[in-house]
């Protein structure tokens, strides 16, 4: 496959296509992430947004126009989306039209309403539609994670998927790092899990999937995350990364209430502290200090106990410690789901029809830690 290359937009994101470049490069400096230029701290501030699933097709395009998505994203004060892909769709299925996968997938009616929200959509190839996401992003001055979701485009994640470590079905090292080419400066792989990871694997293969990002474009951020579903990276205690661009790295974790179950909120935040945060105290496990995104967070936003609870302790701990987070998710639907067609996400910020947000007291609440 030949690969066209271009910066797309800010310090983060690098695609492969060739459109107008938003980059605005970042780096790193102790626990903080910096604009090169000026060296004021950038906070990333993000919600998910998925596109990794099998249409490969940002969310929500049947819905509404892909400006009026992203101009809610702006309105509600995010600076950034964190934008899921799968590998598959760039090293597999790189030439397929939009249109056609919405028919072999039996999505009439998301292709129908794709068509009368965003018609150009339907004719481009998936890469190109990715593109068009990315580039309406840009425009509208969000930055942008690109975030290695998957491999094989699905629903995400279990143990037994096929995408959760090096060595399952989907999960081979050089089709994965062949994406990391073609897709540059990202959040390189989701959730790492199942029987077969291990830490030595993972200092095996994720050091080299991070130079590889850092050799095709040494301008843009690498972002890297643990063990068990990103919950743990508290091996590092033990010895760090081994790269030699450490003015570029950011560490990412998980923080979800089914992940850490430990009582109190006391008890939850210093189990994330020993598996995360400690990285951006540095002190002398570590010897240096590092950025932590919390890429991944969220709750049922219809369930308000659950917000007193484990949502107060997020954002207490998002006070204290001043990390850069996304909240799961933008979205509220699925083209499809579980085999479920138009599938409601009781996560997500919008609505099912995407016209409302879902849950305004905890929107307005978020807000003043942005």
């Amino acid at each position: 496959m030949v690969v066209k290359c271009f910066q797309a937009l800010f310090l983060i994101s690098v695609l492969c296509f060739g459109v107008v470049s938003y980059s605005l490069p970042l780096s790193t400096f102790n626990r903080w992430i910096l604009d090169s230029s000026s060296r004021v701290v950038v906070k990333l501030a993000c919600t998910n947004w998925a596109s990794h699933m099998e249409p490969m097709l940002a969310e929500g395009l049947h819905k509404k126009p892909l400006k009026d998505v992203v101009a809610k994203v702006v309105q509600l004060k995010f600076n950034c989306v964190r934008l899921t892909w799968a590998t598959y769709m760039f090293t597999r299925y790189y030439g397929n039209i939009v249109s056609q996968t919405f028919d072999n997938l039996n999505l009439a009616q998301a292709k129908q309403g794709i068509a009368q929200n965003n018609p150009t959509i339907l004719n481009m190839t998936h890469v190109q539609a990715f593109e068009a996401v990315v580039d309406e992003l840009g425009r509208q001055g969000l930055m942008v994670v690109l975030d290695n979701h998957v491999s094989n485009p699905k629903w995400c994640c279990s143990d037994g998927d096929g995408n959760g470590f090096f060595g399952d079905d989907d999960f081979d090292y050089s089709e994965w790092e062949q994406g990391l080419i073609i897709v540059v400066g990202i959040s390189i792989r989701n959730e790492l899990r199942g029987r077969h990871q291990t830490e030595d694997d993972w200092y095996k293969n994720i050091p080299k999937g991070a130079q590889v990002v850092h050799a095709v474009n040494p301008d843009v951020l690498v972002i890297v995350s643990g063990l068990n579903y990103a919950i743990d990276l508290s091996f590092l205690k033990k010895h760090g990364l081994g790269t030699n661009f450490d003015d570029k790295l950011v560490f990412e974790s998980h923080w979800y209430s089914w992940g850490v179950q430990a009582g109190t909120c006391f008890d939850n935040t210093n189990v994330v502290y020993n598996h995360s945060l400690f990285l951006m105290d540095g002190g002398d496990e570590v010897h240096q200090q590092f950025p932590l995104f919390l890429s991944e967070f969220g709750y049922d936003q219809r369930d308000k106990a659950s917000s007193d609870s484990y949502m107060n302790c997020f954002l207490t701990a998002a006070y204290k410690y001043d990390f850069s987070w996304s909240l799961w998710a933008l979205q509220g639907s699925y083209y499809r789901r579980d085999s479920q067609l138009d599938y409601e996400e009781v996560f997500g910020v919008l609505n099912a029809d995407w016209d409302t947000i879902r849950n305004p007291e905890f929107i307005e609440a978020l807000q003043g830690y942005i």
